[in-house]
């Protein structure tokens, strides 16, 4: 289907779930969880001011330099790696197909 690329999600109990995404719709990582009602709060509405929708990029796409505010953010969270990244911060584009994600724990 045009327009369409697949995002690879693992859920904190390690099942794997392959995502139809949309490209044509402005949609981010965390919208694409909550539309498949995957654990991701977005609690902030996808401002990068919660941190709710913490991931773990898997794979190896190139993926766009998180802005001051996103690292400001990571830098108060929890469980933080190299690999972080909020997913409301990544929006999806037909570069992305096949990227592999990983939800971050919550709480601290």
């Amino acid at each position: 289907m045009e327009n369409m690329i697949q995002v690879t999600v693992l859920d904190r109990e390690g099942g794997e779930h392959l995502l139809d995404a949309p490209t044509d719709m402005n949609m981010s990582i965390m919208e694409l969880c909550k539309s498949y009602e995957l654990p991701v709060e977005g609690t902030c509405g996808g401002m990068a001011l919660c941190a709710s929708c913490h991931v773990y990029v898997l794979s190896e796409h190139e993926l766009h330099e998180p802005t001051d505010d996103e690292l400001a953010m990571l830098d108060s969270a929890f469980f933080v790696q190299n690999n972080s990244r909020l997913g409301c911060q990544i929006k999806l584009s037909d570069e992305l197909n096949g990227l592999k994600l990983q939800l971050a724990p919550v709480g601290g």
